[in-house]
């Protein structure tokens, strides 16, 4: 479970040895030209955060002297069931609930920007809410933009990332810009997220991520919203691959059949090197270990909660005819039942259901990322059957990175492909796969999508301006990190983390150490994709 990983400072001349800066291909090829065509261009550079940073400040409307539990206390539901099997009574923590506040924000240069408006907070996430420092989820009254995300597009619900896992503070804020730039490209969404300092009655609180919330909007996952009570089918879909599905009301959650529980391949650039899975294997044992699909959106029927089980299991079967049988099936007028078509190649049929781009688009930020979580949970896509949809499954809304680039003993170095294999997970006493990358993995035409689109993102720099934001971000806030540490000090008190990280993340002493071991990190795996798929 462990691996040793040395932590070593980057400089500008390792930042081009190892791919970040770097615009040429690995073999020093010429560039090629490549079909993918792409509204991403070289000229979208990452904007710089500035310190100080903004303000974000959180006045309850009560005066209660107990009214700052609601942001110290709660742990999910599920969460604290599971704590108490090793937790000592008394033992019993409020469900996350919502209070009444105020809220106030003032730019960097301490200008308001927002003067008290009225929302509601409340503690948010899984396992993230059994730490000291807990994410929080703001729905404001009337809707409100933030520091100009997502083009200045005002919505009710947004969040706050605490960060207390991720001594950097930076990962969920790297993937996320990365995929901002792979998944816009494709007109497909992906959250935008700043850092901000959060006051609670005006006690400081610390950094976090001010995001998005993952939810249904015509500037977020575009997909058809019904009328509250309406039944019918014809409808938008926000779905998510979810290990938690579980502990969902019987009309949001569903099983997954896996075409039977047919055997995946895993890829592991060595032809899966002998090895299979079953994606039910454990849930024989435990079902709480199975992943299915929690309901996101808002349904009203049990017609609509069925015909979306029904549809999404047997989307994944033409995905599995297509690559492990090279058979094409083809739903019927209604949507309904799959047969055999002789009219049709196995990869036109996959394209008939599926938005390949999206996937491709998921996969590499995934892989990228080598996201540790992408096998579990935070895993989005969604589908719309109103007539102006394509009514194709579409992948995007990435998510959940704290776990990711390094952080937790999985991919320390960097290296091998991880995102379609096989992820071990020896605190859970189980292995786990991401099924829906590891479907097409091996055709070749889907390989050839996943090395333009990585080709034509890497020449335009995007992965450069990755590390930028990451070694920008670790100088000019330096002394923000500083203040947030003498806050929680969690990179050195970290009992509450110390078993999820891996020994790099382990062995930094400060916000810096742990900003150079990630930019270490992104350069060795970027360079490693890098010689893989750059055409």
């Amino acid at each position: 479970m462990k691996t040793v990983k040395k932590i070593c400072a980057v400089s500008a001349a390792a930042v081009m040895l190892f791919g970040c800066t770097a615009q040429k291909n690995s073999n020093n090829s010429s560039t090629p030209t490549v079909s993918y065509e792409s509204t991403l261009t070289s000229a979208d550079p990452y904007t710089p955060e500035t310190a100080p940073l903004p303000v974000l400040s959180i006045q309850t409307k009560s005066t209660d002297p107990n009214v700052m539990d609601f942001v110290n206390e709660p742990i999910a539901e599920h969460v604290s069931e599971l704590m108490k099997l090793w937790t000592p009574p008394p033992f019993d923590p409020p469900a996350p609930y919502y209070e009444d506040c105020n809220l106030t924000l003032k730019g960097s240069d301490g200008s308001e920007l927002m003067a008290g408006a009225e929302g509601q907070v409340k503690v948010r996430g899984n396992w993230t809410t059994m730490y000291p420092k807990k994410p929080l989820k703001i729905k404001f009254t009337e809707k409100q933009n933030l520091l100009g995300l997502n083009d200045g597009a005002e919505f009710k619900n947004w969040l706050l990332l605490a960060e207390f896992k991720d001594g950097s503070m930076l990962r969920n804020k790297a993937a996320l810009y990365a995929s901002r730039q792979l998944l816009g490209a494709d007109g497909l969404y992906a959250a935008d997220a700043k850092l901000v300092q959060v006051e609670i009655n005006g006690e400081y609180q610390g950094l976090y991520l001010l995001t998005e919330a993952q939810q249904v909007s015509e500037e977020r996952v575009n997909v058809t919203k019904p009328e509250k009570d309406y039944t019918g089918t014809d409808i938008g879909y926000f779905l998510e691959f979810d290990g938690y599905f579980h502990n969902e009301d019987e009309l949001h959650g569903f099983h997954l059949d896996y075409a039977d529980n047919a055997p995946l391949k895993p890829f592991d650039g060595k032809g899966g090197s002998g090895k299979t899975i079953k994606c039910l294997a454990n849930a024989k044992i435990n079902p709480d270990m199975e992943v299915g699909i929690t309901i996101k959106s808002d349904i009203y029927s049990q017609e609509q909660h069925d015909f979306i089980e029904k549809y999404i299991n047997n989307v994944y079967r033409i995905m599995y005819e297509a690559a492990y049988n090279h058979k094409a099936f083809v739903f019927d007028e209604n949507n309904d039942n799959i047969s055999e078509s002789s009219e049709l190649t196995p990869q036109q049929a996959v394209e008939n259901v599926v938005d390949v781009n999206s996937l491709v688009d998921m996969y590499i930020i995934s892989e990228l990322a080598c996201d540790a979580d992408v096998a579990w949970s935070s895993f989005y896509m969604d589908i719309d059957f109103s007539p102006e949809h394509t009514k194709k499954l579409t992948f995007e809304a990435p998510w959940d990175f704290d776990s990711s680039m390094g952080n937790r003993p999985y991919c320390d170095n960097g290296q091998g492909f991880h995102a379609a294999n096989i992820i071990p997970d020896p605190s859970m006493g189980m292995d786990s796969i991401n099924p829906w990358f590891t479907l097409l993995v091996y055709e070749d035409w889907y390989q050839d999508m996943i090395k333009e689109k990585w080709t034509k993102a890497y020449d335009n720099g995007v992965f450069s301006r990755v590390c930028q934001m990451v070694d920008s971000d670790s100088e000019v806030l330096s002394a923000e990190f500083e203040k947030n540490y003498k806050k929680w000090n969690n990179i050195i008190d970290n009992d509450y983390i110390v078993d999820e990280l891996s020994t790099g993340a382990r062995k930094c002493k400060n916000a810096k150490e742990c900003a150079v071991y990630l930019s270490d990190w992104l350069n060795k795996r970027i360079a490693f994709l890098n010689s893989q798929w750059h055409k």
